[in-house]
């Protein structure tokens, strides 16, 4: 009779856990800049990595969170399966080390799933760099921004709700 009962407290556990697995998100591996985005030329040219940035901290916060993102060269939102859709919408960077930074940037994102959208969100993330701030360049700054945006993201995708307003919005 023991035996019994261990083997059903095991196919529930399984049972359980099969369910609980989500279908892995396919996000661009560089999150590029949306074709309406308010971003100076300065940073386009100087801060290249902030879209890999943010792709790759939405990945590990969302191994975090139980979530498998795929990072793709290229995103199709009419394929099988679930597809984040992301863009970076402002991406601004007032002061300096020596003044206090000030920086933030905002992103928008839509999540389809099997060619329909499910979910979308708007996001905003500001720093002024935190400890040590006076020894990072601006880049960096913007940086943390995006990697917060990253978190946000990821728990977000755990359970999307349409029309998410994410971080400092």
């Amino acid at each position: 009779m023991l035996k019994k009962t261990k083997l059903a407290l095991f196919v529930v556990a399984a049972s359980a856990c099969a369910f609980s697995v989500a279908e892995p998100v396919s996000v661009q591996a560089s999150v590029p800049y949306a074709a309406d985005a308010k971003i100076a030329q300065n940073i386009r040219n100087e801060c290249t990595k902030l879209g890999t940035q943010f792709a790759e901290f939405t990945q590990q916060f969302g191994k975090k969170n139980g979530v498998e993102v795929q990072l793709v060269n290229s995103l199709d939102t009419a394929k099988a399966g679930r597809v984040l859709q992301i863009e970076i919408t402002e991406a601004v960077s007032m002061g300096n080390a020596f003044m206090g930074h000030h920086k933030y940037s905002a992103a928008r994102g839509t999540l389809f799933e099997n060619g329909k959208k499910l979910a979308s969100f708007e996001a905003r993330r500001q720093s002024m760099g935190g400890a040590f701030a006076g020894y990072k360049g601006s880049c960096s700054v913007l940086g943390r921004t995006v990697k917060a945006m990253g978190k946000d993201v990821a728990a977000w995708l755990k359970q999307p709700n349409d029309n998410a307003l994410l971080g400092d919005l």
